[in-house]
C-alpha cells in the first residue's frame, strides 16, 4: 500500500463531507480515504489516501469517472494536490 495526502477546495464542505462517492469510487478500486478540514480556510480540504499503488490512483483521477465524482462533491479541479509518502 502506498499512502497519498491530497489537498484541495470545494464548493461546500459539508455537502462534500456526506458524499458518499468518494467511498463508492476509491471502495471499488481497493482504496481507502480519511478526510480532513482546513479551519483556517472555509474551503480547502484533505485526504489520506490509502491506495495499493500510485498508478491506480493517477490513471483514476484522468478518468471519466473521477471527474464526475469530483464534479459531484464540488471539488475545484486546479486545487488539486498530491504529495506521496517518502
Amino acid at each position: 500500500m502506498t499512502t497519498l495526502l491530497v489537498v484541495h477546495e470545494v464548493d461546500d464542505v459539508q455537502h462534500w463531507l456526506g458524499s458518499p462517492k468518494r467511498a463508492e469510487v476509491f471502495g471499488s478500486l481497493g482504496m481507502t480515504a480519511r478526510t480532513f478540514v482546513d479551519p483556517a480556510n472555509a474551503n480547502r480540504v484533505g485526504l489520506i489516501v490509502d491506495t495499493p499503488d500510485v498508478d491506480t490512483f493517477q490513471k483514476f483521477m484522468q478518468s471519466d469517472e473521477a471527474a464526475a465524482a469530483m464534479k459531484h462533491d464540488g471539488v475545484r479541479p486546479d486545487t488539486v494536490v498530491m504529495l506521496i509518502e517518502g
